[in-house]
C-alpha cells in the first residue's frame, strides 16, 4: 500500500502593488476551482489575513467571531456582485445627473438551518429589509442521504434572486437538494 504525499497549498505573494515582489510575504491561498457555478474569493491581503486569524489557534472567542462576520460580509458582498443589474439614472443633491445602475429585481436569502444562520446578519447588513427564508437539511438515518426536513421560504420567492447562505462545504451531498428545493419552491 503506497500512500501520497499531501499537496501543498498554493500559495502567492501579497501585498500593495507598489512594492517589489520581493518586499512581500507569501501567503497560503485558495485553490482555483474549476467549475463555472463556483466564484473564489480574490485572494486579497485583507481576505488572507482575516483566515489567518480565524484560523490561528491563539485567537480568543470574540475575536473568532469578529473576523468570521467580517470574512461573511466580504462574501455576501461577493455574491452580490454575481446579481444582474439594470441602468438607473439619477439626480444628486447638486442637481446634476449621475448614471449609475440597481439591481435587476427583488432579491432574498435563504439560510441552512444551524449553520448558514451565521450568515445573516452580514447580509442584512448589506441589503435593508432583506427577506430570509430558512431549510433545514438533515442526514436521514436510514438511506444516509440528505433528506429536506423543513423549509419556510418567503411566498414570492419565484420573484427574487435567492442567495444560499450556507458556510459548509464538504462533500457537497446535499448540495444537490438545495438547489432541488429552491428550484421547487421558485418555480412551481
Amino acid at each position: 500500500m503506497t500512500s501520497t504525499p499531501p499537496q501543498q497549498a498554493p500559495s502567492q505573494c501579497m501585498g500593495p502593488e507598489y512594492r517589489r515582489e520581493s518586499e512581500k510575504p507569501t501567503a497560503t491561498v485558495s485553490t482555483q476551482v474549476s467549475h463555472d457555478n463556483i466564484h473564489i474569493l480574490p485572494q486579497t491581503p485583507q481576505l488572507i489575513s482575516l483566515l489567518t486569524m480565524i484560523r490561528d489557534k491563539k485567537t480568543d472567542r470574540a475575536d473568532f467571531i469578529f473576523y468570521s462576520n467580517r470574512i461573511i460580509r466580504l462574501l455576501v458582498e461577493e455574491g452580490l456582485n454575481h446579481l444582474p443589474v439594470q441602468e438607473h439614472t439619477i439626480t444628486t443633491p447638486l442637481g446634476t445627473q449621475y448614471s449609475g445602475v440597481k439591481f435587476e429585481g427583488k432579491i432574498c436569502g435563504v439560510s441552512i438551518m444551524r449553520a448558514g444562520e451565521s450568515m445573516e446578519q452580514g447580509l442584512r447588513d448589506c441589503c435593508r429589509s432583506v427577506r430570509i427564508g430558512k431549510i433545514l437539511i438533515q442526514r436521514d438515518e436510514e438511506t444516509a442521504r440528505p433528506k429536506l426536513f423543513y423549509d419556510k421560504l418567503p411566498e414570492d420567492i419565484s420573484d427574487r434572486w435567492v442567495l444560499l447562505l450556507d458556510p459548509m462545504l464538504a462533500t457537497g451531498a446535499s448540495r444537490p437538494l438545495k438547489t432541488q428545493c429552491r428550484a421547487r419552491l421558485t418555480y412551481s
